[in-house]
């Protein structure tokens, strides 16, 4: 599996920002989709953002205008810009990417270790 480093998670009031950073190492031949997942105390983990290599987006609706994911120059790296943050977007984080080591690879979806984002005054 890809390794994948999460980072720009925390504590902000709402209202506020946060921007949340991923990059993959490893042995990589090409990763196609990367994105964010989140999952609050009690519930399922839910998709939040996917960007493809050809930058492509699909957002949840909860998160439509406030939300903007990104990836870097190089595609193997992926950020989430959030803004007007809500109590209800309080959640751990997961950078997750499908991608293959070798051209004769399978896809393999690997996944990051979750960074804590928490929204309250």
């Amino acid at each position: 599996q890809v390794q994948l480093q999460e980072s720009g998670g925390g504590l902000v009031q709402p209202g506020g920002s946060l921007r949340l950073s991923c990059a993959a190492s490893g042995i990589i031949f090409s990763i196609n989709t990367m994105g964010w997942y989140r999952q609050a105390p009690g519930k399922q983990r839910e998709l939040v953002a996917v960007i493809a290599v050809g930058g492509a987006t699909t957002y949840a609706d909860s998160v439509k205008g406030r939300f903007t994911i990104s990836r870097g120059i190089d595609k193997y790296t992926v950020s989430l810009q959030m803004n007007s943050l809500k109590p209800e977007d309080t959640a751990v984080y997961y950078c997750n990417a499908d991608a293959k080591r070798t051209s004769l690879s399978p896809v393999v979806r690997s996944w990051g270790q979750g960074t804590q984002v928490t929204v309250s005054s």
